[in-house]
């Protein structure tokens, strides 16, 4: 069984061509190095050539053992620019226009034949669960589409500009506010051919989701759009591997099964490890099916590889 990484992270060339010569909400300045710095609000990423040089990308698969990866674009995200830019922008790369979203995912799997999109957890402060929205879901829902939500800039990121809290903190609230909004608002339930996979082992998701059940049963609101408990809603969902502390992944397998675990590594970010993932899911006190599963026989089957 081939190891797939589903999450890792890959600006285009034209893409980070677009960004330097602009209009963009994006500033880019160059490091010591060579390396674009992409600036946005409480963060910024490092294009190193991981990101940008798929030859070099290639070579580093290639001595890690990794077969496959998914490649997704990354923050800061096309949605910060003004809608005509952003609609230009995700052409790029495969939003802030819903209208353009669905035209686009519409492209991408049809034309393509790509499997889904990634999501950023929220589009400029607007809850993924905003009923402007719903048209993407109706035709992410007609095509079956995987649909992978990736954190983006927290609502109250002025709190979070030191320390790198943003990424560090911030993304996984972010992550966890998403999927229960998602759930809670009915849009999970209303759209079922819809694959949901969360980045980051879904933030919190695993941890709190007893609590959102204890919503459910304890408040009327949480009640009126869905008919059972969150957590029968969110073991459907997919998580990455993208914490590595194996514990902490037994957890999440604890939580949804480990036929509901991809291995991820968010390589070539600081923090991101394709040898950490590798050693992570090796590690893990699950039997050797199950470890073979999460490195690749999971993504196979939801990618229909």
């Amino acid at each position: 069984m081939p190891i797939i990484d589903f999450h890792n992270h890959y600006y285009p060339p034209a893409y980070l061509d677009a960004l330097r010569s602009g209009p963009s909400a994006v500033e880019v300045t160059i490091d010591t190095e060579g390396n674009p710095r992409l600036h946005y609000p409480g963060d910024y990423n490092i294009a190193v050539p991981g990101h940008r040089d798929i030859e070099y990308r290639e070579r580093v698969l290639e001595e890690q053992g990794v077969d496959t990866q998914v490649l997704t674009l990354t923050t800061p995200g096309v949605h910060v620019e003004t809608p005509a830019v952003a609609a230009r922008f995700a052409s790029l790369v495969n939003d802030n226009d819903p209208r353009a979203s669905v035209r686009e995912l519409e492209r991408a799997c049809r034309g393509l034949c790509f499997r889904g999109a990634m999501l950023f957890s929220n589009v400029n402060g607007i809850a993924l669960s905003d009923p402007s929205l719903w048209p993407l879901y109706e035709a992410a829902d007609d095509l079956g589409a995987i649909l992978y939500i990736h954190p983006t800039t927290p609502v109250g990121v002025e709190t979070m500009t030191d320390f790198w809290l943003m990424p560090l903190a911030g993304f996984l609230f972010d992550t966890t506010l998403a999927a229960a909004k998602l759930v809670f608002s009915g849009v999970v339930e209303r759209f079922p051919r819809i694959q949901w996979v969360l980045c980051h082992l879904g933030g919190a998701i695993p941890y709190l989701a007893e609590r959102l059940d204890r919503g459910f049963h304890a408040f009327s609101e949480c009640r009126a759009q869905i008919q059972h408990p969150p957590s029968e809603y969110l073991k459907q969902f997919y998580y990455d591997t993208v914490n590595f502390d194996p514990r902490a992944v037994e957890l999440a397998i604890a939580f949804a099964g480990a036929g509901r675990i991809l291995a991820g590594s968010d390589y070539p970010h600081q923090i991101g490890s394709i040898p950490r993932m590798l050693d992570t899911i090796a590690s893990l006190n699950i039997s050797g099916p199950d470890k073979t599963a999460i490195l690749g026989g999971n993504a196979s089957r939801l990618l229909k590889l």
